[in-house]
């Protein structure tokens, strides 16, 4: 399946020099219709800016002793900048340094061009969930404020205390509007990811942002399970407890004030009978 078809172009650039990995990457590149370029080397932090980059994937073994610092400079000066380290033999410390410092996402060479894609298109589609973000409003269903804006959901003003998957997973179901949404649709989106066959991540992490739901909103349920297609979000009263006990007394009290109008208008007429002391007009 070809990449990026359902989206814009997108605009990489790739500091390294490593001529086979990037003879191979240049030409799936081309297939897919990116706009990219190739730096052998550092450039100022300005001239990223402007290239007007989606992503950067960078090799900071070509960069020396200044590596730490730059990736800094740019991550730090560029907080909408997808960066991705495509980088040889590394330790745990320095993966570690290298996405407290800002970089989405690190992979290790040798590895395939076509999972270095995946992975640059998964942090695109996160930056671009996150830019998206900042201009949409609170959810309220229930009991539960989502909010987008603070990556968290809130109960009566007290927060539910998600992990940022999952928030992740509610936001992505709150949005559907009710659509029950397939196990693998929602890993693609939420891990960016197709799913591997036998993979249970999506009903764990389900169960686990249930647990949590249940426990601070225990008079509502929000997600529902289809068994064996996927999960819809509706915010739906438990039987018998106090929300439902209300909504019930709510309900039976809108016939009596359905018919208040009615009423009012046939005591204004016999009022109109007791003044004039004439019939009034037939109704």
């Amino acid at each position: 399946m070809e990449h990026g078809t359902s989206a814009p172009p997108l605009r990489l650039a790739v500091i390294d020099t490593d001529s086979g990995f990037l003879q191979v990457l240049d030409k799936r590149l081309e297939r897919l219709g990116w706009e990219h370029r190739t730096l052998a080397s550092a450039v100022p932090v300005e001239t990223i800016v402007a290239m007007r980059l989606s992503a950067l994937v960078i090799d900071l073994a070509i960069l020396g002793p200044g590596a730490w610092e730059y990736l800094n400079r740019l991550c730090g000066e560029l907080p909408g900048l997808g960066v991705i380290v495509c980088t040889g033999q590394s330790t745990v410390a320095q993966r570690v340094r290298g996405l407290r410092l800002g970089a989405d996402d690190w992979l290790g060479k040798p590895c395939h061009p076509e999972e270095l894609i995946a992975r640059i298109e998964a942090v695109v589609r996160r930056r671009r969930r996150a830019d998206a973000r900042q201009d949409r409003g609170p959810v309220e269903a229930g009991e539960l404020e989502i909010r987008s804006d603070r990556f968290q959901a809130f109960v009566n003003g007290a927060s539910v205390d998600l992990t940022r998957r999952e928030f992740e997973l509610i936001e992505l179901l709150a949005a559907s509007d009710g659509r029950v949404l397939e196990r693998e649709e929602i890993y693609q989106r939420v891990w960016g990811y197709a799913m591997a066959r036998g993979d249970r991540s999506v009903d764990v992490f389900v169960r686990k942002l249930r647990q949590k739901l249940e426990k601070a909103s225990p008079e509502w349920r929000y997600i529902h399970t289809h068994f064996g297609v996927g999960y819809r979000f509706s915010a739906e009263v438990v039987a018998g407890s106090e929300a439902d006990r209300r909504e019930q007394e709510a309900a039976a009290a809108e016939p009596a004030d359905a018919a208040a109008p009615a009423t009012a208008r046939a005591s204004l007429e016999d009022e109109l009978r007791a003044l004039t002391g004439h019939a009034a007009s037939p109704r």
